[in-house]
């Protein structure tokens, strides 16, 4: 089963705010953080913990402990200053994954030289696949298709190593399908029964969402 993991989110606009809810959803823990007060404690109910904060300041992020987080996201809407100065005090405390919403080109280009781990140019409904691929590290691609049904390439992990797909028996167990399998530049579309997998190739299911969860999830 995948360990909960801790989230700061910083910047409670629409796309700040799907990651959360997403995130949550997904059960993890996760600190929300606005300068806006009315975000805060709309989201003070969703959220593990939120506040009104300004990210731009050292000491206020060394006093919320932000320095022990797994991951951050920093998605502050127009203020491309607030936002660089976030992300570089973050990098500063040598958080690992510090995902950055990017307003325009050059402001990527400046992300991307202050050390951000990730660039994220949004649109409207990006947040909840974003969230997906942070939320869950076997994750690599992730497509909406409904509410409930969606399209994931996940890492085949060793507990499948040289199983074939009869072995499997993916559709009957679990009601999603393997739709192609890739290994570096190959890809094998719809793999014969017998195929035999490697660990490390990337699986690309579809099915509905909680039945590729309980996939990632058996015990083989």
């Amino acid at each position: 089963m995948n360990k909960k993991r801790q989230f700061v989110v910083i910047g409670l606009g629409r796309f700040g705010g799907s990651v959360c809810k997403e995130l949550i959803e997904q059960g993890n823990e996760v600190l929300a953080m606005d300068m806006d007060e009315q975000k805060v404690n709309d989201y003070s109910r969703i959220v593990t913990h939120a506040v009104v904060a300004d990210s731009t300041d050292e000491a206020t992020l060394r006093s919320l402990g932000v320095r022990n987080f797994d991951f951050a996201v920093v998605a502050i809407g127009d203020n491309l200053q607030a936002s660089i100065l976030t992300t570089l005090l973050l990098k500063e405390f040598e958080i690992k994954n510090v995902w950055v919403k990017a307003k325009n080109n050059y402001h990527q280009k400046v992300l991307e030289k202050i050390g951000a781990d990730k660039v994220i140019h949004p649109e409207s409904d990006m947040g909840r696949r974003v969230a997906q691929q942070m939320s869950d590290e076997n994750v690599i691609d992730f497509i909406e298709l409904s509410s409930d049904y969606s399209i994931v390439e996940l890492i085949a992990v060793s507990k499948l190593e040289g199983k074939t797909l009869i072995d499997l028996d993916i559709r009957a167990r679990f009601g999603i399908t393997i739709l192609a399998i890739k290994n570096g530049d190959d890809i094998n579309v719809s793999p014969d029964p017998d195929y035999r997998i490697t660990a490390g190739e990337l699986l690309i299911v579809i099915g509905h969402n909680k039945d590729i969860k309980r996939f990632e999830e058996v015990d083989m």
